[in-house]
């Protein structure tokens, strides 16, 4: 929530500070039993609270008596008390007063089961008011919602500038049907207009700010309420014959809106009257009328709080009153407002109509903007049409920031960040791209200290958990969980299922506005938790939305959900849940429904880069330290990131520092040749599978396009060199210099400030993926895709490696992940270096799968050692095992070969896992200090070999060491 929306609620808070918590009820014993078993009016009350979203239902406590009623008020604190007379009025006064001189300013209440008083009579001594009791639990919620509000209207109005609603009425029996029909309305329209998404404190809070009712009995306490408040005065409900000066006055109530007519033209006025004629009268002083004795009487007076005091839609309507349209939200009255014709502007303007509408909406900042502007500050209608505009857009801009915003399917604001479709959990992703929208909102100053770029969160609609629920139980699928089936027998069965139909009309909904392409991207439970994060494990789908038929965007769409719900059953997340003691049917799935980051070149869509940043480096190089951070960066979509294949990396702190590239002949060996870009479709139907669209292309094809223009260098041959500049002949090399080096993006500095942020609100060091979108002539958009905690590191007790450890060790790493030690090993499995061949990495993990089973089967932990980079996407950079390939693994080591050498992938979803599963991560460096025994390694018993793989078991258990401070490890015999 944005430090705006904070400060607003902190007013809030101090609102309504007077609470009717304890009511005292004396009545009879019959009254009590029959209100107690009969109407169940406790049970009622609360219900009421309840279904009106209202807190702390206050507590009824009955008393037979007057004497018990004292007894009572000794021992108990109470705020109200109500008696309902079983025998004679005086009673009741009688029974008022004795309580008043005892405590004088408690209110006390006659519920009467008639009308007790002649027109005209004043309220008698002993008494505050005068109700007739019909039954109803609701007009009991509106006599205490009515004092609370008398007791908080001068603080509240003077501390927010809350909106006051006068009803003048002396009958208790008109009083009692209108005042619960008008605080049911206040409630529902304030309901339906709260800022949708925000937690239940927060709307209790903004409850708080709907209107407050006043009543008045007499013509004097009209005017003085109505003096004392004018400048809050949203609307006035009178009758028409009422005291005035002692006196029954046949037309006090024409007097009253008369007087408040002349002063202030703009409030809206009902006069209610039993007598029909007095129709004519309430126009000569602009009100609107209603007849008492219509059967329709409540319903006029609910269309009136409706379409006159803002509750409603905002009804444009001509200067004589005819409507034109409607506008149910702050969008849809932005829109409209710019196509009106001028007169129906300006007459809305001085009626003040828009202003009340705000208010009616608890939206006072912008009502106090707008109330005080008039025709004479502008120089012509448009320009303060287009000011008004503006506010407008500014406060839904700033409104929806940092909030998870219902998606209403009549009428959402397709500018809106966070939309929600759904209830439940949104799931391990959509809380952190929610999070990220409310840290980026709660720190204003990166916006003021980078002003030649934008940092934002994209737009992006969630399913929630239930959408889920709704799929698997109305299609039987629950059976998924525990069976062996395939990913692509799992795919088959999911997409036969039928999709909701609810959920279906809502994206319809959406797509109808939303013409983008779109990232469908998993997000359940437990994806990106604290310390169980199952990253990159389920399916993203990228879909073109560029159909020119709604209904085909609608089936890829579809499609796209039913297959990210389908990965939940897949092999690898149930491997990663056995690893984890995790029940595989505990495991929900939202979906997140992301805007694509970047634009389109040629056939294709992309954004200039992508990338991943990590706020703790695990392999720091050369002056770099591990709080500096590291980031991997790729051009096009960041597939080619945190799939672990060929990329940029740099640690934030030091930029120019590129420990992949330090010489020329290994820049143009190491850095990106191909990247990834979405397929648009045009009018083509596209099949939503896994990388149907999503194409893997080559940079020496896009040479002309901004992203290679603007990012590449250029390889001089004749000079042996690289130039910083993709202006000259010769190949393109992706080595991000103008970002990096010159700073024609301070990309280094963003990442720095973002993750600190992060780290500190997450409480730990934390992983964002992001894009950056580049333009000829604006400024370049850097857009956080997902926030997640690296997975905590375990405390960093101390580990000593000794030189006897050394000493006998059969392997040695000075880069180790972890801070561990180990002594349940005595199985390895390990990559024969004399006959790898880059080539084979497939078939090398086909076999190493194979092992795995047979190991996870007879429960025995293993270290699997071998070149390249693990679980590397791009076969052509290390072996491409996934998660249930080794699922029995316990320490993974990396070793250098002369024909694969690359830099770990720290920004890739695969590493990312192995620090959540606490599996150790060893890189045997080619540099002093690095080694492995391969002549022990290979004497080992053989349990297992196939050409490129063997398994072989110890006798004595292996001791691994990790010093989680030194980075250092080493494996040796016991």
């Amino acid at each position: 929530m944005s430090s705006t929306e904070e400060r607003k609620f902190s007013l809030y808070h101090d609102l309504m500070q007077i609470k009717v918590m304890n009511i005292l009820l004396i009545s009879s014993p019959y009254d009590a039993w029959v209100m107690e078993e009969d109407c169940k009016i406790s049970e009622r009350i609360v219900s009421e609270y309840r279904g009106l979203n209202l807190s702390s239902p206050p507590r009824l406590t009955w008393v037979s008596s007057v004497d018990e009623a004292m007894a009572m008020l000794d021992s108990q604190n109470f705020e109200l008390v109500i008696i309902m007379p079983h025998q004679y009025r005086i009673e009741a006064a009688e029974t008022g007063k004795i309580i008043k001189a005892k405590i004088p300013d408690i209110p006390v209440v006659l519920l009467s089961h008639r009308e007790l008083r002649n027109p005209g009579e004043g309220m008698p001594e002993g008494l505050d008011n005068i109700f007739i009791w019909s039954g109803d639990a609701e007009l009991l919620v509106a006599l205490v919602k009515n004092l609370e509000d008398a007791l908080n209207v001068r603080h509240d109005t003077a501390k927010v500038g809350i909106r006051v609603i006068i009803v003048v009425e002396d009958s208790a029996r008109y009083l009692s049907s209108f005042l619960p029909i008008l605080y049911k309305e206040l409630v529902r329209q304030t309901q339906a207009v709260l800022e949708e998404g925000l937690n239940a404190e927060h709307r209790l809070l903004t409850m708080r700010a709907r209107p407050k009712i006043l009543t008045a009995g007499t013509y004097e306490e009209a005017l003085k309420i109505y003096h004392e408040y004018e400048s809050y005065v949203l609307g006035i409900i009178s009758d028409v014959r009422f005291p005035k000066n002692g006196v029954l006055n046949e037309n006090a109530g024409l007097e009253l809106l008369e007087k408040v007519n002349s002063d202030r033209s703009d409030i809206p006025l009902l006069l209610a009257s039993n007598e029909p004629e007095n129709m004519e009268k309430a126009r000569t002083v602009n009100a609107y009328f209603v007849d008492k004795n219509s059967p329709d009487m409540l319903v006029e007076v609910r269309n009136f709080v409706l379409d006159h005091l803002g509750f409603g839609d905002f009804i444009f309507r001509t200067p004589d009153g005819q409507e034109i349209s409607r506008a149910g939200s702050l969008y849809s009255l932005e829109k409209m407002l710019g196509s009106i014709e001028d007169d129906v502007f300006l007459d809305h303007c001085r009626n003040n109509d828009f202003s009340r509408w705000f208010y009616a909406r608890t939206e006072i900042e912008l009502a106090n903007q707008v109330r005080p502007l008039r025709d004479y500050d502008f120089s012509d209608p448009e320009t303060h049409r287009e000011h008004i505009i503006s506010l407008i857009r500014n406060r839904r801009m700033q409104r929806q920031q940092g909030v998870i915003v219902s998606f209403n399917p009549r009428d959402f604001d397709p500018e809106t960040d966070f939309l929600k479709i759904g209830s439940g959990s949104i799931g391990g992703k959509a809380r952190g791209l929610a999070f990220i929208g409310s840290l980026l909102e709660r720190n204003s100053w990166v916006h003021e200290k980078y002003t030649d770029i934008r940092i934002t969160a994209p737009k992006t609609l969630t399913i929630a958990t239930s959408g889920f629920d709704d799929f698997i139980d109305m299609n039987g699928l629950k059976f998924l969980a525990k069976t062996d089936l395939t990913d692509a027998e799992v795919l088959d069965v999911v997409e036969e299922a039928i999709f909701p139909g609810w959920i279906e009309a809502q994206l319809w909904a959406y797509l109808h506005e939303i013409h983008y392409p779109l990232s469908v991207r998993s997000s359940s439970l437990l994806e990106d938790a604290q310390y169980q994060a199952y990253a990159g494990l389920y399916s993203t789908y990228m879909i073109p939305n560029d159909h020119p038929d709604l209904e085909v965007r609608l089936g890829q769409l579809v499609e796209a959900v039913k297959m990210v719900w389908a990965s939940t059953f897949f092999n690898a997340p149930k491997s990663f849940s056995r690893r984890v003691n995790q029940r595989t049917d505990e495991e929900k799935m939202g979906v997140v429904v992301q805007q694509l980051c970047g634009q389109q070149y040629k056939d294709y869509y992309f954004p200039a880069f992508s990338g991943v940043g990590q706020s703790y480096n695990y392999y720091p190089f050369g002056r770099m330290k591990p709080e500096h951070g590291v980031a991997s960066i790729a051009m096009g979509i960041g597939k080619s990131v945190v799939d672990g294949e060929q990329c940029l990396r740099f640690s934030p702190g030091l930029p120019k520092i590129l420990p992949q590239c330090p010489t020329v002949e290994d820049s143009i060996r190491n850095t990106q040749t191909r990247f990834y870009a979405l397929k648009m479709s045009g009018s083509e139907k596209v099949k939503i599978h896994t990388g149907s669209n999503l194409e893997q292309l080559d940079i020496a094809d896009f040479t002309e396009t901004l992203p290679v223009r603007k990012l590449a260098s250029t390889y001089i041959a004749e000079e042996g060199r690289i130039r910083d500049t993709a202006s000259l002949p010769g190949p393109k090399i992706m080595l991000f210099a103008p970002v990096l080096v010159h700073k024609v993006i301070p990309l280094a500095n963003v990442l720095k400030d973002i993750l600190s942020i992060a780290e500190k609100g997450m409480g730990g060091p934390v992983e964002i993926e992001f894009s950056v979108n580049m333009f000829e002539d604006a400024k370049p958009v850097m857009t956080l895709l997902q926030l997640r905690p690296m997975s905590a590191r375990a405390d960093l007790g101390k580990i000593t490696i000794s030189a006897e450890d050394i000493n006998k060790a059969v392997c040695v790493s000075s880069h180790s992940l972890g801070n561990a030690v180990k002594q349940d090993i005595y199985d390895i499995v390990f990559v024969r270096m004399e006959n790898f061949e880059v080539s084979a990495t497939r078939e090398i993990a086909r076999d190493i799968s194979a092992i795995n089973s047979r190991l996870f089967k007879a429960d025995r932990k293993y270290i699997l050692i071998g070149p390249g980079r693990w679980g590397s996407a791009d076969p052509w950079l290390g072996v491409p095992v996934e998660w249930n390939d080794i699922s029995a693994v316990s320490v993974i080591v990396e070793v250098a070969s002369e024909s694969l050498r690359v830099e770990p992938s720290q920004g890739s979803h695969f590493f990312h896992n192995i620090t959540t599963l606490g599996i150790n991560y060893m890189m045997v460096l080619e540099s002093e200090g690095n080694m492995i025994d391969w002549d022990w390694l290979t004497s080992a018993y053989v349990v297992d070999q196939t050409q490129y793989v063997t398994h072989v078991r110890v006798e004595k258990n292996l001791i691994v060491k990790i010093d989680g401070r030194s980075s250092k490890g080493i494996i040796r015999p016991s």
